[in-house]
């Protein structure tokens, strides 16, 4: 099997590499399994200093990282910097905190001395995509080895330089031979790296039918998983919404790396009295973005990752037309380009379309109008997905209550949804389980332990 490296503006071949063997897979596991044994019992200290030092190489290697997000991926390049720029965060955030996070809590009890213990589990499998080819390697990462784990990334197969640039930089950070490794294998090699018994545990970013494949098997050996997949994020807009703030904010929400984003705002759920200032608000920010090269400092829009993917948004806005849709702006593929589409805005969308019921991955925003809060959170609430949502009124305490009511693991008001390494970060329902980031995820691979002394 090979991995290709496509730069999908242009559609060059970048590289060719071969995936890994079955004696390199070996040789990987038991390195990892080996280390994670040293790793548990060294402590605190080594493992900062080792995050410390991966945040300090990602800075001063910022701009070669960024371009390789830029040419593999599509990503503009200045988007690819702040992404670079908050990995080093995340690490150092860890590298800060993990310490406090994970000593020793006193319970009181009838023993003498009873306490909770946050033990490492082991070697970790990171199943990782390709939309965010650093932030979404390091958010998992980071907490994992800092809980003493050691972790093995199975990244995407369309970013396999970044993948092993990924490797090179822990190496180079000076993290020990089994912290980190990367294996290039392809999805059938999964389920057997997962039921290996040196594997303890499984994380994966990725879609909701690769969620629940990696599910059944984890859950067959009995594994712990935390998994982010798909969203079709709800963006409320209530009548007192300071208009001109929330449009800039939503063409943000919506179209930030080719809407390529399980936490872009989706579907913007409009109160109906704001329909047509909200209509042409959006349709002329979304017509003032510049396509073009993503290692262009005046991109605002490369192209999709892949270009089959690029297909596949193309016949979910022609789907959505046939079903009722209007197309107010786009929908069409970008002549002379790999994969690249006009950014599109959908009106007149309602539930049982597939711009409602589906994730889009790409870029195009559709708009749903509401009579009043109820039925905006009703609309809202009409997912099988729950991963973010976000409302936007003048009034916060309103704002709160249907925040509060949004079935989701992510709710802002007056702010676009993201991922912050200080707080919890996951979905429910068919967008995932367990969480990434702040305390929770953590924990989420250690094994909390019960600790009774009489």
């Amino acid at each position: 099997m090979e991995f290709l490296s496509i730069n999908p503006y242009t559609g060059e071949r970048l590289a060719v590499l071969s995936a890994h063997e079955d004696r390199h897979i070996e040789r990987a596991l038991e390195r990892a399994a080996d280390m994670a044994r040293i790793w548990r019992e060294g402590g605190f200290a080594p493992r900062a200093a080792m995050l410390r030092a991966v945040a300090r190489l990602l800075r001063e290697r910022l701009g070669a990282y960024a371009a390789l997000m830029a040419q593999e991926m599509g990503k503009p390049v200045r988007e690819a910097r702040a992404e670079v720029l908050k990995c080093a965060w995340g690490c150092e955030f860890y590298a800060e905190h993990a310490e406090g996070w994970l000593a020793d809590e006193p319970v009181p009890s009838d023993a003498a001395d009873s306490r909770v213990v946050y033990e490492p589990l082991g070697t970790i499998l990171g199943i990782m995509p390709w939309n965010f080819p650093f932030w979404q390697v390091i958010r998992a990462a980071a907490p994992i080895l800092m809980a003493g784990n050691t972790f093995l990334l199975k990244h995407a197969s369309n970013v396999p330089q970044c993948a092993l640039a990924l490797e090179a930089l822990f190496r180079d950070a000076g993290a020990p031979e089994g912290v980190f490794q990367t294996l290039l294998v392809g999805a059938e090699r999964v389920p057997a790296l997962i039921e290996d018994a040196r594997v303890r545990g499984v994380t994966l970013t990725g879609s909701e039918a690769a969620g629940r494949r990696v599910a059944a098997i984890a859950g067959g050996a009995l594994k712990p998983v935390v998994m982010e997949l798909g969203g079709s994020d709800a963006f409320l807009v209530l009548e007192d919404a300071d208009l001109e703030v929330t449009l800039d904010q939503a063409v943000r929400a919506r179209f930030q790396n080719g809407g390529q984003s399980c936490i872009a705002a989706k579907r913007f759920i409009v109160h109906a009295s704001l329909a047509e200032a909200f209509s042409d608000g959006l349709a002329q920010r979304i017509a003032a973005l510049r396509f073009g090269d993503p290692l262009s400092e005046e991109t605002d829009l490369g192209p999709l990752a892949r270009a089959d993917l690029r297909d596949e948004v193309i016949g979910q806005v022609q789907a959505s037309l046939r079903e009722g849709a209007s197309l107010r702006l786009g929908g069409t593929i970008i002549p002379g380009t790999y994969a690249g589409m006009y950014a599109t805005l959908l009106t007149d969308v309602t539930p049982g379309m597939t711009a409602f019921d589906q994730e889009i991955f790409g870029p195009v925003a559709s708009i749903t109008l509401a009579q009043d809060d109820m039925h905006a959170l009703t609309l809202a609430n009409a997912s099988r997905f729950g991963l973010g949502g976000s409302v936007w009124t003048r009034d916060v305490v309103r704002g709160e209550g249907l925040a509060r009511g949004l079935e989701c693991g992510v709710a802002f008001v007056n702010g676009m949804v993201k991922s912050d390494p200080r707080l919890p970060f996951g979905g429910i329902k068919a967008s995932g389980l367990g969480r990434e980031l702040g305390v929770q995820g953590l924990r989420a691979f250690t094994n909390i332990k019960t600790l009774w002394i009489g």
